[in-house]
């Protein structure tokens, strides 16, 4: 795969933490997830006695397993729709064993992804996980993919797999409607040593452009910038924006720019530290 360019810095050529999919719909007839569910279950448990329930984690969030897994398991091997039959195939398969194995999956697509932290909690209630910590895990990493990981995909499904040990991987997609294309995002709790500083392995895929990731480890000053700014009293930052001449050869506009909304955000953002 090669790099994408990003605004904040190059990204050094590590193992890859994303995939990019061709974005297809249609469904899964009902004999064929039956089966992924029934196989996805088994091959779960070989994983798991072999390896535990970190080693299991460890290769779900490996964006080259995860797809061979899925084609293992029936799925068609370059479709974004392998990410959602996959974690859709482990939670309605795994979920109703989750005590013995260990593990927990959540989440999923649209409106599914939201009631995580609910789920989480009824697991840590079973389990005496920490569940408020696993929910927080799980929205920053929705938070970083969706806004500060800036390369033009939405997120629009998110897979949480937590085990008892209070370990996790995040599995979740993003849409580009224009282009008809996909990006899957890996993590693993492991490997994340800061959310705000590279909490990918890497951000990797086919060339897009120029991006913004505000993750990158050379982002530091531009992280530090935007605290300053939302510690600014909310009316001058307004004003000195709309008196702003906003370039017209870039992206953003004034056009571009509620400053309703964007006073309301920054109030928000000040309430809330």
């Amino acid at each position: 795969m090669d790099r994408l360019a990003t605004r904040t810095g190059a990204v050094t050529p590590k193992r890859s933490g994303t995939a990019d999919l061709y974005l297809m719909g249609g469904g899964i007839p009902p004999w064929l997830f039956s089966r992924m569910k029934r196989l996805g279950l088994a091959v779960t448990e070989a994983v798991v006695e072999d390896y535990g329930t970190e080693g299991f984690l460890s290769r779900l969030s490996d964006p080259f397993w995860f797809q061979s897994f899925g084609a293992v398991i029936g799925m068609d091997w370059n479709s974004s729709g392998v990410t959602t039959a996959v974690m859709r195939a482990l939670k309605a398969g795994l979920n109703p064993h989750a005590r013995e194995l260990g593990l927990v999956v959540c989440g999923g697509k649209g409106a599914r992804s939201r009631r995580t932290p609910e789920e989480l909690a009824r697991y840590g209630d079973r389990t005496g996980v920490d569940a408020a910590a696993l929910s927080r895990a799980s929205r920053l990493a929705a938070k970083v993919d969706n806004t500060a990981v800036q390369d033009g995909f939405q997120v629009y499904l998110h897979g949480f797999v937590a085990s008892a040990d209070g370990a996790w991987t995040v599995v979740q997609q993003g849409m580009r409607p224009e282009d008809q294309t996909a990006r899957r995002y890996h993590w693993h709790s492991a490997n994340v040593a800061s959310f705000v500083c590279e909490p990918h392995t890497a951000v990797c895929g086919e060339t897009q452009g120029e991006i913004l990731n505000l993750v990158d480890a050379s982002a530091e000053a531009a992280q530090t910038g935007i605290v300053e700014v939302a510690h600014e009293r909310v009316t001058t930052l307004v004003n000195e924006i709309a008196r702003m001449d906003l370039p017209k050869r870039y992206g953003v506009r004034a056009k571009d720019v509620d400053l309703k909304r964007l006073g309301a955000v920054l109030h928000l953002a000040q309430e809330t530290e």
